[in-house]
C-alpha cells in the first residue's frame, strides 16, 4: 500500500520563487499548495491537513514572522521552514525562538531543503515513540508526555526543536552527545554536519534553562565534540561545592 503524499503549503509573495520550488517538490512526491500571503496560509491550515509549511519572512500583509506566531498558536508541532533573503543573526533568533523548525537563506539548495523537510516530518512522527517517564535533574523537570519543561516549578516556553535537543541530552545525562549524533536525533541524518546551526539552538536553549547562560550549570559544551547535560550526582556535587 502506497504511503500518502506529504502535503506542503508554499507561502511566498514572489511567483518566481514558487515557480522554481514547485517542480522539484512535486518530483519528490510532495503535494504542493501555494499561497502568496500569510493570511491565505492560515486559512488553508484551518481548513485542511498539511505536513509542513515553507514560509517566506518578508511578505505583504501580516508577514512571515507574525504568520509563524499564529501557526504555533494552533499547530505547535507542524514543521515550519522560514525562507528569506536575509542572513542576519537577529532574524534567525526571532524565527527560531518563535518555533521555526528551520531557517533557509535564499538562494538555497533545493535538494538540501527537501532533505530537511523529510527529516523534520520524520522527527514529528518519532516523538510519539519516546519514553514517557519524566526526567528531573536539579531544578529542571522534563515531561515527555506533554512535552513540557519546568524550572523551580515554573513552566519554560521552549520551541519544538529546543525541547527535542533538551530531551535528547537529559535522557543521556552525564554522557557527551556528539554534535553529529545530536543533529541526527533532532533533525535527521541529512543534517548531521550542521554544527553552527546546532550551536545557535543551544545558545537559545541556555538563555531559558540557565541562570547564567555564559557560565552554564546544566548544559555543558565539550569543545569540538558535542554537548552533555549534567547528571544528578554531578549536580549535587557542584551544589555542595558552591555551598561550602
Amino acid at each position: 500500500m502506497n504511503q500518502p503524499a506529504i502535503r506542503i503549503i508554499l507561502v511566498d509573495d514572489e511567483s518566481a520563487i514558487r515557480r522554481a520550488l514547485r517542480p522539484p517538490l512535486l518530483e519528490s512526491g510532495f503535494q504542493v499548495v501555494e499561497a502568496s500571503r500569510g493570511e491565505d496560509a492560515l486559512q488553508l491550515l484551518r481548513n485542511g491537513t498539511y505536513d509542513a509549511v515553507l514560509l517566506d519572512v518578508n511578505m505583504p500583509g501580516i508577514g512571515g514572522i507574525e504568520t509563524l506566531r499564529r501557526i504555533r498558536a494552533f499547530a505547535p508541532k507542524l514543521p515550519v521552514f522560514m525562507l528569506t533573503v536575509r542572513d542576519h543573526e537577529d532574524h534567525k533568533v526571532e524565527a527560531l525562538d518563535l518555533g521555526a523548525d528551520d531557517y533557509v537563506t535564499k538562494p538555497f539548495s533545493t535538494p538540501e531543503l527537501i532533505a530537511r523537510i523529510r527529516a523534520a516530518i520524520r522527527s514529528v512522527s518519532a516523538r510519539t515513540r519516546t519514553a514517557d517517564t519524566p526526567i528531573e535533574i536539579g531544578e529542571i523537570r522534563l515531561k515527555p508526555v506533554d512535552r513540557s519543561v519546568t524550572k523551580r516549578g515554573v513552566l519554560l516556553h521552549l520551541t519544538p526543536k529546543e525541547f527535542d535537543i533538551l530531551h535528547c541530552l537529559m535522557s543521556r545525562a552525564g554522557r557527551v552527545v556528539p554534535n553529529a549524533k545530536l543533529l541526527t536525533a533532532v533533525w535527521g541524518v541529512d543534517c548531521s554536519e550542521e554544527v553552527e546551526y546546532l550551536r545557535t539552538y543551544v545558545n537559545l536553549l541556555r538563555r531559558k534553562i540557565e541562570d547564567d547562560p555564559s557560565n552554564p550549570l546544566y548544559l555543558i559544551t565539550d569543545v569540538y565534540v558535542g554537548y552533555r547535560f549534567i547528571d544528578a550526582p554531578a549536580f549535587q556535587e557542584r551544589m555542595a561545592d558552591v555551598a561550602s
